[in-house]
């Protein structure tokens, strides 16, 4: 998947109606890479007599597919494809992902956009990062199981050199942040007169630069529960350890210079650590499900999930990717209506659930149908 971050994520969720979302499968390269924008075409004709079966007015439908009325002829665009192509078109907002997974085709035209497809990659077995950390360079790579994206940091010095190098002998080396664990900002990073070190001396200067870090990397890391890996030589990471406050750090790192190795290579590593941790965490959201069954703290009808997942009280939920369960809330009634095929105006009520718990701070596990714990489409563990 081309990595989507969780808060586009939910700008697309709170972006409200008229808005079209499109999913289709892709093709890299070869002849059938023709059929690409082809099959576009195909599915904004019927994204335009969805809308106008909501009803909608031509003279609204047309700007609203204008933008990706544009690709089909974008022979750039085309040369730039994966396995699956997502297309999202609302009043003001305009939004393209690449998949390494073929997307099954679909249209829907609703007063939400439909989001499920595209939370394999941040579901609840799904998302992590790694810390790259070096002398010569600091990286924080976004990953999910079929991609890597590096994130641009802010105020943290690039590199353990660039924090620690001595600048004029009489002055004193500064590095200074704005924030801290306490609210309040740090105190200078390093003071030094010219000197040399002493080792003691130069991992406590280590350390505190890793503090530094710790606070830059966080803005991306809120929720606190998607693990981090870090990667870097092997005395680095207990002082890392050390200065880390994110409790998902994991306790086994990629040991070895990360200079010579791409976000890819970072990525592998990593995936290869994180893989039996998102196994085991998902096991025991199944486990929990299955002990709780019975006492009120699960639920397996759609009514009953979706109402709760919009008060915040899922914390874990396990929904099935390729089916969808089309309907409506009353959001002030709280009441729930289920239709077998999709009318003007209605949603995936499996799709509002899922996006709902991430809202909330909850795990989604988006599994095929096989994976699910019950055999259901949905299916709830409560907080409370």
């Amino acid at each position: 998947m081309e990595p989507i971050a969780k808060q586009e994520l939910n700008e697309l969720f709170q972006h409200r109606g008229p808005c079209v979302t499109i999913y289709l499968p892709t093709h890299r390269k070869g002849p059938e890479v023709q059929q690409n924008p082809i099959r576009l075409k195909n599915l904004l004709r019927k994204a335009e007599e969805k809308l106008l079966a909501m009803p909608m007015r031509p003279s609204d439908a047309e700007p609203l597919l204008k933008p990706a009325q544009a690709l089909i002829s974008d022979v750039h665009f085309w040369r730039h494809q994966a396995d699956g192509l997502a297309v999202f078109l609302g009043s003001g907002l305009t939004r393209y992902v690449r998949a390494t997974e073929p997307f099954e085709e679909l249209v829907v035209a609703s007063e939400r956009f439909h989001l499920k497809p595209l939370l394999r990659s941040l579901s609840g077995d799904g998302r992590f990062f790694v810390l790259a950390a070096s002398k010569n360079s600091l990286r924080l790579i976004e990953g999910t199981r079929e991609s890597a994206r590096e994130i641009e940091l802010e105020d943290v010095p690039r590199s353990l050199a660039d924090a620690m190098k001595y600048e004029d002998p009489e002055k004193q080396l500064q590095f200074r942040t704005t924030t801290s664990h306490q609210g309040g900002p740090r105190p200078a990073l390093f003071h030094s007169h010219g000197g040399g070190t002493d080792d003691a001396e130069r991992k406590k200067e280590i350390v505190r630069y890793f503090h530094q870090v710790d606070d830059g990397i966080r803005e991306f890391l809120k929720e606190g529960r998607d693990p981090l890996v870090f990667a870097g030589v092997d005395y680095l990471f207990p002082l890392y350890r050390e200065a880390n406050s994110y409790p998902a750090l994991l306790d086994q790192p990629v040991l070895g210079s990360p200079d010579e190795l791409s976000a890819e290579d970072l990525h592998r590593k990593a995936w290869e650590i994180v893989r039996p941790h998102f196994q085991r965490r998902r096991e025991e959201a199944s486990d929990l499900l299955r002990e709780r069954a019975g006492t009120g703290r699960t639920a397996d009808s759609i009514e009953e999930v979706v109402v709760a997942a919009r008060r915040g009280r899922v914390d874990s939920l396990f929904v099935a990717v390729g089916e969808r369960i089309w309907g409506s809330l009353d959001e002030e009634k709280e009441e729930v209506a289920l239709n077998g095929e999709p009318s003007p105006g209605d949603e995936d009520l499996l799709d509002r659930a899922a996006m709902e718990t991430i809202r909330h701070g909850g795990q989604v596990y988006a599994l095929k149908r096989e994976e699910m714990p019950l055999d259901r489409s949905v299916a709830a563990v409560f907080r409370y």
